[in-house]
């Protein structure tokens, strides 16, 4: 197991969004919305489970969303369930003023709204591309998959001159691993099977579970 972070010093925690601060898949809600929801919700399984290349799972998912208003997300976006005691969490890091991100392979609308709740330093996740008020079932820019992740994690602990061991990453998900391998302290909330060998530790239920562990 990985040494625990010294909160005392300066630091920074990367998370995913998705199943991990907020209870949905952003991917799964709109599709939902869309009329394809079983099928979605069936391949999205599968990718977090690690069977399937997240990148042609997402594409395909992402096709089956052609033509949803970008207004019905809006309202989506207003209601969010956030995961019982993220607040608490955040409230805990800015505490001890460490930097907060969130990377995830979910879309803009859900991931802003996350971003501006805790006042995150930054946010990276995918684009659905909208035309004439609705989804055209393509992605805009770089795709943020499990490299992805990992790479951006890399980026901000050289940006903000951090060493390995001050750079904690939460996530649930198969996509989640290479970031939680890159981190100093990789947590695994309510993690599927793939996730939970690699983190260093696993926590479930609420997120405030973790202030726990860090204090």
């Amino acid at each position: 197991m990985s040494t625990l972070p010294d909160m005392h010093k300066p630091g920074l925690a990367v998370f995913d969004m998705d199943s991990t601060l907020i209870q949905l898949e952003s991917i799964d809600a709109i599709a939902e919305a869309a009329g394809h929801g079983e099928a979605v919700a069936a391949i999205t399984e599968r990718a977090m489970q690690g069977e399937l290349d997240f990148v042609e799972a997402l594409n395909e998912r992402v096709k089956m969303l052609q033509g949803v208003p970008e207004e019905l997300i809006f309202k989506m976006a207003d209601n969010l369930p956030y995961t019982e005691g993220a607040d608490d969490l955040m409230r805990f890091l800015r505490k001890f003023r460490w930097r907060i991100a969130i990377v995830s392979g979910g879309f803009t609308w859900f991931a802003d709204m996350a971003a501006m709740r805790w006042g995150a330093d930054y946010v990276a996740c995918n684009v659905l591309e909208v035309a004439n008020g609705k989804l055209t079932g393509k992605l805009l820019g770089p795709i943020i998959d499990g490299q992805a992740k990992a790479d951006a994690l890399q980026a901000l602990m050289r940006q903000y001159s951090l060493p390995r061991e001050q750079v904690i990453a939460v996530g649930d998900g198969a996509n989640d691993i290479a970031m939680l391998e890159a981190a100093g302290f990789g947590v695994g909330f309510n993690a599927k099977p793939a996730l939970a060998k690699v983190a260093d530790i696993n926590i479930e239920g609420s997120l405030a579970n973790l202030i726990k562990v860090l204090l």
